[in-house]
């Protein structure tokens, strides 16, 4: 070839004719050999990034129908055809509509099918036909349904059954994960053993992937069943690992998902040694209010264990001596919590909460005495806190909101003080307030509870072990 006609050809390449181009190819697929099929898609997927969308939209179904073509033995133009359509995919992204296409072309049906014939083709083609696959629900999430409804989790739970234990494994985990955003295919994986894949997905991958795999795991771990199986897969490490790893949304998730498979009694110590105190502590003390949310319900399931009631004071104690105002009523509201637990009364009183609370309820806002005021109501049940209050100044503070504006205020603190005058150690120093409406109109109220209470005790007295067994509706 001379000068002049490398120079065309160069002057081609860099501005080509791509009508022109689109012919060609259209002519070596429909009557070239193999080997020309093989050179000519390998071409298009080198240039993907190049290519105009309108012809790589024309290309799409022609791709589509090298995947099921009956006369390529050694799956060569197959394989080509996939690499391609997996270039273009990616090149492309969610925006293109690319994925969408190669769906309504019948690509998804045809990968599994080779897939379900790979046993006798290789590992290297199967990887070719996964990696396809894994563009088509990564950039397509609008197809994977589509996916699901072909039986595409069993196959992908079959293959990680059987795949070898190499680098290109997660694009079949990310492929699992974004399944799970459907719910039957939720389902699928608890019956199909596939729950421990679930776990793997939520170690490796993109974060995007071990995000979805993480919120599948909170949705199914509510089952008894479905969080013995996680538990035993290692699902407590893997979501600790992942908050650790990952951003506000990962936080969130693991946060979450750790929180319900932490409701079953039996896996309370097993989270609280994996190292999950220390996240609450900082979704607690951070700015979304989901993470405040989710800290406060987990620290109450945590402190179930008194061990762990004594970790979460001294947290809560830490957050109200330096963190910022939202932490600290987040703080206070996890020690209202844990006020209704018996052994939490002592170890809230031991942890130094107490003095802290009433330095902060002096400046606080009324949001903040609010809830405040319901923690120590509570307390005030507990003979030694009210001998800390007390000590503390509380109760001329709890005297003078008998007369604030706000009932939530008036109510917590008239149900304090009933405790501190049914003490006699301190019934003198709450005289003044017997008399007031508030205080009068509160102890009715609790004596209608009490008697409330006691009623349904001796009613229940009645019913018998012997009057269940008897009971011959029960199911």
């Amino acid at each position: 070839m001379g000068s002049s006609e490398t120079e065309s050809e160069s002057r081609g390449f860099q501005n080509p004719d791509w009508e022109t181009e689109f012919n060609r190819f259209e002519n070596a697929i429909s009557s070239g050999s193999a080997s020309i099929r093989v050179r000519s898609v390998l071409k298009l997927s080198d240039l993907t990034n190049r290519v105009p969308e309108s012809y790589i939209s024309r290309a799409i179904p022609i791709l589509a129908g090298l995947l099921r073509v009956s006369d390529d033995s050694n799956r060569s133009v197959q394989a080509a055809a996939a690499h391609c359509l997996k270039c273009i995919t990616c090149c492309g992204g969610e925006e293109s509509g690319f994925a969408v296409t190669m769906g309504r072309c019948g690509v998804i049906a045809s990968l599994l099918g080779l897939l379900l014939e790979a046993n006798t083709d290789g590992n290297v083609f199967r990887r070719i036909w996964v990696k396809c696959l894994w563009s088509l629900v990564t950039f397509g999430s609008s197809i994977r349904v589509g996916l699901a409804r072909l039986g595409g989790l069993e196959i992908v739970i079959r293959e990680l059954n059987n795949w070898e234990d190499d680098g290109s494994r997660w694009y079949l985990l990310e492929i699992l994960s974004a399944l799970t955003t459907i719910r039957e295919s939720r389902r699928v994986l608890v019956h199909s053993g596939g729950l421990k894949f679930l776990v793997e997905a939520a170690k490796v991958g993109n974060l995007a992937s071990r995000e979805r795999a993480c919120h599948a795991i909170g949705l199914i771990g509510v089952t008894r069943r479905a969080r013995r199986i996680l538990v035993e897969a290692g699902v407590i490490p893997a979501l600790v690992d992942l908050y650790r790893d990952g951003d506000d949304k990962a936080k969130l998730l693991a946060g979450n998902a750790l929180g319900i498979i932490s409701a079953q009694t039996e896996y309370i110590r097993p989270v609280t040694e994996a190292g999950s105190i220390p996240l609450y502590v900082e979704l607690l003390s951070g700015q979304d209010p989901m993470g405040k949310d989710i800290a406060e319900d987990v620290f109450c399931i945590l402190a179930v264990a008194e061990g762990n009631a004594v970790l979460i004071a001294e947290q809560l104690v830490r957050i109200l001596r330096a963190g910022d105002n939202e932490a600290k009523l987040a703080a206070s509201d996890v020690l209202w919590d844990l006020a209704g637990y018996r052994h939490s009364v002592s170890v809230i009183r031991e942890s130094g909460a107490i003095p802290l609370l009433i330095e902060l309820l002096r400046d606080g806002s009324l949001e903040f005495r609010e809830r405040i005021s319901g923690a120590i109501s509570q307390l005030s049940y507990n003979e030694n806190d009210r001998e800390a209050f007390s000590d503390s100044g509380m109760i001329p503070i709890l005297i003078e909101w008998l007369g604030d504006e706000s009932e939530e205020l008036r109510d917590n603190a008239a149900e304090a003080l009933i405790n501190f005058s049914e003490d006699q150690e301190h019934y003198a120093r709450v005289r003044e307030a017997i008399g007031h409406p508030v205080f009068q109109s509160m102890q009715s109220r609790l004596a209608r509870i009490r008697a409330s209470h006691e009623l349904m005790v001796r009613s229940m007295r009645r019913v018998t072990i012997q009057h269940l067994a008897h009971d011959h509706d029960l199911p």
